[in-house]
């Protein structure tokens, strides 16, 4: 009988040593997340892509619902790793984003 685990542990993205609790609850997604910075704007413009913004926070149920039904799904992070930058926001870390992009 095999002891090994049903599935390959995901190893953790740029979100895994935030010190926010909600951006690390995304390190494990297959989505290539960046937290918010000159990292992921440089990487975009070298790579002539759009950044994909995603503002959340701990307690909104909406964003469980995406990091659950789109975030954690292979194929969705497939196309959003090919065609984007992908930037999550901790929106009770940095309000002045949210207040820009949330509007």
């Amino acid at each position: 009988m095999s002891t090994s685990p049903p599935f390959a542990p995901r190893s953790a993205n740029r979100l895994a040593s935030e010190s926010s609790p909600y951006l690390r609850l995304h390190a494990h997604n297959p989505v290539d997340w960046y937290p918010w910075g000159a990292e992921a704007i440089a990487r975009a413009r070298a790579e002539d892509r759009p950044i994909f913004l995603s503002v959340g926070y701990s307690t909104c149920y909406w964003c469980h619902v995406m990091e659950r039904e789109s975030f954690s799904d292979p194929a969705i992070a497939a196309a959003m790793n090919q065609h984007f930058v992908n930037v999550k926001v901790d929106r009770e870390e940095r309000p002045d984003l949210d207040e820009i992009y949330m509007l």
